[in-house]
């Protein structure tokens, strides 16, 4: 990672900041949704109430001793970290910590009954189960083959306006008017790591579950038809995050419901299911993928296998925000230059939904900025496709 010291890591203590959004409202947002979605018992409230008043008011708390995954958080800074506001520490890390406590405070990581389950499930299914979701997957009946490639690459990038996590602060802000466009498209560049003879491995960094899962898992299952690819592999989340992100159960709905589906998405659920059998479609779930760290500091096992993949896929925002670093770039700072830490050819799929961005030109930038000031980065408007080759 380049060092550039005009580009600050982002904290969360500005008023008025993006960040800053997220950690006074964002965040009680979505605690208070959760303890709705559940009948929860006391002593989950209790924590639930606890979590609130130390994410708004209060301080970063250590682990306890005998947490499973204290180490874990110790390697990733928490020393640093504990005792200090959530708003002066750096934005990815209190994000990244936020769930985790979550997750804590409802008993997911038990022992006990509520061991395991997923907070967020609700809503992940509301959204799966939905018309739009028939609409978008009948769609696909009218994409003649030779359409499809960028029909279900464009899918899975423009599927990121389903992040439910977005949704809760950006509900009442409006809709763009018209439709919004790609402020960088290396689409030529991706399509050239995949030719239709290759028979490498893709890797994809998933993002959230639902209604961007699914046109994820066509783009690979539409590769893998095509022969673009001969391997998958599909990296999910461990455990929740960041509200909508995948994790197995979520990729094997997603999986029920194509298979529950007719026309062409049937048959690529079809496809998906025998991929997984035989193993040309397989599952991982990093503990990194739900670090507060950026990718620069994988471990290595995680760089060594992204090193044997064709081309590696990072969906969505929070990705983009670890792949480049969550700092403040100049906007026209080379897309190359902040990805070099990357161990190969490496994809970015991005809606626009946080202040990080690199890669654009000066026209771009000028022309984003004259038209909307910065709300450009923010809104979900706006989206790219970056490729280091």
């Amino acid at each position: 990672m380049p060092h550039d010291p005009s580009a600050p890591v982002i904290l969360g203590n500005e008023p008025g900041s993006f960040p800053h959004s997220v950690l006074a409202e964002r965040h009680p947002a979505i605690i208070r949704q959760v303890r709705e979605a559940f009948p929860y018992g006391p002593a989950q409230h209790r924590a639930l109430d606890a979590l609130l008043a130390s994410c708004t008011k209060g301080v970063v708390e250590p682990l306890p001793a005998d947490a499973h995954d204290r180490a874990r958080w110790e390697a990733w800074g928490m020393a640093d970290y504990a005792g200090r506001s959530w708003y002066d520490i750096p934005w990815l890390w209190s994000e990244s910590y936020f769930y985790r406590q979550l997750l804590d405070a409802v008993g997911y990581f038990g022992p006990g009954p509520w061991q395991g389950i997923d907070p967020f499930r609700p809503f992940k299914l509301a959204e799966l189960d939905s018309p739009e979701t028939d609409e978008e997957l009948a769609a696909l009946d009218a994409l003649s083959a030779d359409d499809r490639d960028r029909a279900l690459l464009h899918g899975s990038l423009w599927g990121n306006r389903a992040d439910l996590g977005f949704r809760l602060s950006a509900a009442g802000a409006g809709t763009a008017e018209t439709a919004p466009g790609l402020v960088a498209d290396d689409s030529e560049a991706l399509w050239s790591l995949l030719p239709p003879t290759g028979a490498g491995t893709l890797c994809l960094i998933a993002d959230n579950a639902g209604r961007e899962l699914v046109p994820d898992l066509l783009l690979i299952a539409h590769l893998l038809e095509r022969g673009r690819i001969g391997r998958a592999v599909l990296h999910i989340k461990p455990y929740p995050y960041y509200v909508s992100d995948a994790t197995t159960a979520d990729v094997l709905d997603a999986l029920r419901r194509l298979t529950g589906a007719q026309g062409a998405a049937l048959k690529y659920g079809r496809i998906l299911w025998a991929a997984m059998t035989e193993g040309r479609l397989s599952l991982r779930a990093h503990p990194f993928s739900a670090g507060p760290l950026p990718y620069a500091d994988m471990p290595g096992d995680l760089r060594a296998e992204l090193a044997t993949a064709a081309l590696t896929v990072v969906k969505g925002d929070l990705n983009y925000r670890r792949l480049v670093g969550d700092r403040l770039w100049a906007p026209t700072t080379p897309f190359a230059d902040v990805t070099a830490h990357f161990p190969g050819p490496v994809a970015a799929l991005r809606t626009l939904k946080s202040d990080v961005i690199t890669g654009l030109d000066l026209d771009t930038e000028a022309a984003l900025v004259a038209a909307e000031d910065q709300r450009w980065r923010t809104g979900g408007t706006h989206a790219l496709i970056q490729v280091r080759t």
